[in-house]
């Protein structure tokens, strides 16, 4: 644990706070980076009924392990309407430390109302999550879409066998 709080202090600011400012500020720049990078992401943000983007996750372990991002922000129509915070426990063979953002685009009414009704979405118990690699990512198109919400892992830094989203808890915060 003591690990993955140092590696979140590396990044602009700790992801344990932020006030509201900070988060979208971070939210911004991490939106246009993955825009940037990938076209997909920039064509499904155009469709999505919202898009929850975490510019820095903390991931550490050595067997067990822990994930940590503060400063999540929902965005609908391009304005931020909430803020979001997530953590993930894992147990087996894993070692190292590594920060990542990832942003999750919501497609339909549904899977974003899950979202804003569940006391802690939880990531593989609700709507189903696709996550979109490189090779995906090039193939996408809106006209293909199908699934209810995609998932886009960014900005990797650092070393850790192993990394998913899967068993990740997220949860609404109110930051100053």
């Amino acid at each position: 644990m003591s690990l993955l709080a140092l590696t979140g202090c590396q990044s602009t600011g700790s992801p344990l706070s932020g006030t509201k400012a900070e988060i979208n500020r971070g939210a911004d720049k991490a939106l246009n980076d993955l825009y940037a990078s990938t076209p997909a992401a920039r064509a499904l943000a155009a469709k999505a009924k919202g898009i929850l983007v975490f510019p820095t996750v903390g991931k550490a372990g050595f067997i067990v392990g822990a994930q940590f991002g503060g400063g999540g922000a929902l965005r609908k129509n391009g304005k931020t309407v909430a803020y979001y915070n997530t953590v993930a426990g894992s147990y087996g063979l894993q070692a190292g430390v590594q920060t990542f953002g990832y942003a999750l685009f919501f497609m339909t009414d549904d899977a974003l109302k899950y979202l804003d009704q569940s006391g802690g979405f939880e990531v593989g118990v609700g709507p189903s999550i696709v996550i979109v690699d490189e090779g995906m990512g090039r193939s996408l198109t809106t006209s293909t879409l199908q699934d209810s919400i995609y998932g886009f892992i960014f900005d990797q830094k650092g070393l850790m066998a192993g990394l998913g989203l899967q068993g990740s808890k997220i949860t609404r915060i109110y930051p100053d």
